[in-house]
């Protein structure tokens, strides 16, 4: 079975980047377009989410550091693609859990 990367990053405002994915399981065999169409749909303006809120890994560059004045919560969807990795979500979602918990904190705010 096809699963589903969801690929996402965390971008300072100096432009240093993180990046992260996530597979998801595909048992309803979701398009990428669809699944695309709806993430964007959920997230703020520029593809912008905060990675806690849709329970997925923060990428965040001060970890191990003191906050700077470049440093924001905010971390960006990048794409969706086919893949044959496992399943990696914490949560054990498919892809379609994925979406409606994303669409669900999206009418939250």
């Amino acid at each position: 079975m096809n699963n589903i990367k969801f690929s996402y990053l965390y971008r300072d405002g100096s432009n240093y980047k993180s990046l992260g994915k996530v597979t998801f399981s595909n048992p309803e065999q979701l398009t990428l377009e669809e699944i695309e169409k709806r993430l964007i749909e959920s997230f703020l303006p520029d593809k912008q989410f905060v990675a806690s809120q849709i329970s997925i890994l923060e990428k965040f560059l001060f970890e191990s550091g003191g906050l700077t004045k470049y440093d924001h919560c905010f971390h960006e969807f990048d794409g969706v693609e086919i893949c044959q990795e496992n399943p990696s979500d914490i949560l054990g979602r498919s892809d379609l859990d994925f979406l409606r918990d994303v669409e669900n904190i999206s009418k939250q705010g």
